[in-house]
């Protein structure tokens, strides 16, 4: 994802204005205010989830296989204006997706030549 140099640019890239996420989807799409459009899988969503509890307190975030029961999101929350919080059907519901963090899980072709999550890597906490 060849993000903008600038400040102000990057701020862009990490804003999200918009989130589509039909019951039953698949997949859940953001809209940035720079104009790009991430489609994000469920499957990447849930194996890339960042709370504690799928992902221990300390080391890099790993891709953990979901279940296919673990797939369908019930609802989205937004955490103020940094971060949504995915509300799964199992009711799995502490992990905090930052923007930023979910913008580096775009796998869409220009992302996916520096995304880790799209070549199916440990992502770094931040």
């Amino acid at each position: 994802m060849s993000l903008p140099s600038t400040s102000a640019s990057r701020a862009l890239a990490f804003r999200c204005t918009k989130v589509k996420s039909p019951r039953g989807a698949k997949s859940t799409e953001l809209t940035w205010a720079d104009g790009h459009v991430s489609v994000l899988p469920h499957e990447v969503l849930r194996g890339y989830c960042p709370c504690a509890g799928c992902q221990g307190h300390e080391g890099p975030v790993r891709f953990i296989s979901p279940g296919a029961h673990q797939l369908e999101i019930d609802r989205i929350e937004p955490i103020g204006n940094y971060a949504l919080c995915l509300v799964w059907f199992d009711g799995h519901q502490t992990g905090i997706y930052s923007y930023p963090y979910l913008r580096s899980l775009c796998q869409c072709m220009h992302c996916a030549l520096i995304s880790p999550a799209a070549r199916g890597e440990d992502l770094a906490r931040g």
